[in-house]
């Protein structure tokens, strides 16, 4: 009988976080699947089509294009957060004076909107009157003003926006990886005569390699599904030189809220939304497959 009633107030606990999992989770994810096959725009009736959006799909060269730019963005963004991040983390595990401090300072772009700091970032990188360009004129850097946003540097332009973004929670969680680093380890290489590159290179790497390739993958994964802040630097552009997956697919469903002027599409994007989730989660098994193979090996 206690043990009845105990269960009965386990599933008690359970049912809430279940029932929105449900709810905000798994039906939304099952209403999508059925519109990939039909023609739906969000009103009147939903017309059965087939594999259609799929066929219209693989002609779509903006959404090709697309993929090609998550590719590249995912690729810098994680290239120039993961070495920085590390780096922060070693010198901040350190005897550092003001590291507490320091640790907030690189952390807090984490906890800030990326709509909020996307609109700073604007602001800074605006090619007429933007912080940037006036700085470098002033400096003799630049004689006329560069456009950050509306060039060949609007894909570098968002790279290094969205690593200033990611470095802090990646430093956070390096951090976190050194600290389960037994300390009689380098102070063992110490005595032995090794310097801090390489205590670093053949100490705490190699000890932090579970620890990096789950950062690793977190990183890739997040940039993979990145999009709001090139949403709000470019809006895709230009000449959807910096249009992304998810981007892309965001603008299919609501296409009011990126001042789009073309018809809301749910059932093609779905179709595209199925597409994207299928590249993610390839990639995030290539890279586990990957990983596996080198522990194999090393």
């Amino acid at each position: 009988m206690r043990k009845g009633r105990e269960l009965a107030e386990s599933y008690a606990f359970i049912l809430p976080s279940f029932a929105l999992k449900v709810i905000f989770g798994v039906y939304p994810i099952i209403w999508a699947l059925r519109y990939m096959f039909y023609d739906y725009r969000g009103y009147g009736t939903a017309t059965f089509t087939g594999l259609d959006n799929f066929s219209r799909l693989i002609k779509d060269e903006l959404l090709w294009k697309s993929v090609w730019n998550t590719f590249v963005y995912a690729g810098g963004k994680v290239a120039l957060t993961i070495p920085i991040a590390l780096i922060l983390a070693v010198i901040l595990n350190g005897k550092l004076k003001g590291r507490q401090f320091l640790r907030g300072i690189y952390f807090l772009p984490t906890i800030m909107s990326a709509a909020v700091m996307s609109v700073v970032f604007y602001i800074i990188f605006n090619s007429y009157n933007g912080m940037l360009n006036q700085l470098l004129m002033n400096i003799g850097i630049i004689s006329d003003p560069v456009e950050w946003l509306g060039t060949r540097y609007a894909m570098l332009t968002a790279i290094i926006i969205a690593a200033w973004g990611a470095i802090g929670n990646n430093m956070l969680l390096f951090l976190a990886g050194l600290q389960g680093i037994p300390n009689d380890v380098q102070e063992s290489a110490m005595i032995d005569g090794a310097n801090s590159i390489q205590r670093f290179w053949y100490i705490t790497v190699p000890m932090l390699g579970p620890m990096l390739q789950i950062i690793i993958m977190l990183a890739i994964i997040a940039a993979l599904k990145g999009y709001e802040s090139i949403m709000v630097l470019t809006g895709g552009g230009p000449a959807g030189t910096t249009e992304v997956m998810y981007l892309y697919l965001y603008k299919l469903l609501f296409p009011v809220s990126t001042g789009e002027a073309v018809p809301q599409d749910i059932g093609y994007g779905s179709a595209v939304g199925f597409f994207t989730a299928v590249i993610v989660g390839l990639i995030t098994g290539l890279y586990f497959y990957l990983t596996r193979k080198l522990n194999r090996v090393f």
